[in-house]
């Protein structure tokens, strides 16, 4: 199918209303962020729009709202958003590394700026979309359906070595040699189905039967391949902190490891001050902090928040304050 093809199916598509789609940590998130009338947010992942919507009620009408998101369906959410959001809006088409990139060559003013990682409640539940092991469907998983690279691509036909490191690296899948194997053997795989029934192929028997489910790890990983999830994060951070002024903020809410410990790795090394080594009883490099981290450690859901929306259970928010230098 045609990248053009895909993305005419993908509007065709019949997705929940986004007033179903739940945000997560969205109170902690907008309470550390603390918009003010009058100030523009960046919203670096739309899906959605749940988010959105608790701080356009806080920055006004008078306040701007910058939405990014390089899933088609997103750009046809927030048409509905920008209808009743009561702020100034706009949307930018691509994925989000690029787009805080161009928002920082245009020069546009930033108060506070957040990243809800990974993929939309609505990703997950548009069946057709490949993203879940629970519905049967084609082996697609992309975010944007005009790219090439697909989850069938990369099982058909990508090297049975590539595979495994793939399924270790992204998906911290222990038996990633026995799933990768299982996969190359049972070539051609279609459907989601197929690559679930590999990945439990590939498991010993005792590992099957887990609280979860054995093919979770798999799809993970697959899913981060085919989005270039961990690239776009590692090229998205240093942007967006380099767009906010002194004095703005910047939130992350993450869902897995990879992804938080990139996060903490970052905002720690900023709020780093004193670099000399510990032999050295006076400061002689100079290093100051430039940033004050918010959160020590992160925040995450509430009992009662997971007991609504189970699949906040793993979500982590962090968020760090830009200092002036000398602060």
């Amino acid at each position: 199918m045609t990248a053009a093809a895909a993305l005419t199916a993908w509007e065709r598509t019949v997705n929940p209303p986004a007033e179903d789609h739940v945000p997560v940590l969205a109170t902690e998130l907008v309470d550390l962020l603390d918009p003010k009338p009058g100030e523009t947010v960046v919203d670096c992942t739309f899906g959605g729009g749940g988010h959105a919507r608790l701080f356009a009620e806080r920055i006004g009408p008078e306040g701007t709202l910058i939405a990014i998101d390089r899933d088609p369906v997103a750009a046809e959410r927030f048409a509905a958003f920008e209808a009743e959001a009561g702020c100034r809006t706009r949307f930018i088409s691509g994925e989000f590394s690029e787009a805080l990139l161009a928002l920082r060559e245009e020069g546009v003013g930033v108060d506070a700026i957040y990243m809800d990682l990974g993929m939309s409640s609505l990703q997950l539940d548009a069946a057709e979309r490949g993203f879940s092991y629970s519905h049967e469907a084609p082996l697609d998983m992309r975010m944007d359906p005009r790219q090439e690279l697909t989850a069938a691509t990369i099982v058909n036909e990508w090297p049975e070595s590539r595979i495994r490191q793939v399924l270790k690296t992204l998906g911290e899948e222990r038996y990633s040699a026995g799933i990768a194997r299982e996969i190359v053997a049972r070539r051609p795989l279609e459907t989601t189905s197929d690559l679930a029934e590999a990945a439990r192929a590939g498991m010993p028997t005792a590992a099957r039967f887990g609280s979860a489910h054995p093919a979770r790890r798999t799809f993970q990983a697959l899913r981060i391949a085919v989005n270039g999830e961990l690239e776009s994060i590692d090229a998205a951070l240093p942007i967006a902190w380099d767009v906010i002024p002194v004095g703005g903020r910047m939130g992350v809410i993450s869902f897995h490891s990879l992804e938080d410990r990139r996060v903490k790795r970052f905002f720690a090394g900023l709020a780093q001050g004193c670099t000399c080594p510990p032999e050295i009883p006076v400061c002689v490099c100079g290093h100051e902090p430039e940033a004050e981290l918010l959160t020590r450690r992160p925040v995450m859901p509430s009992a009662e928040e997971v007991e609504r929306n189970p699949r906040a259970r793993s979500a982590r928010l962090r968020v760090a304050l830009k200092l002036e230098e000398g602060d």
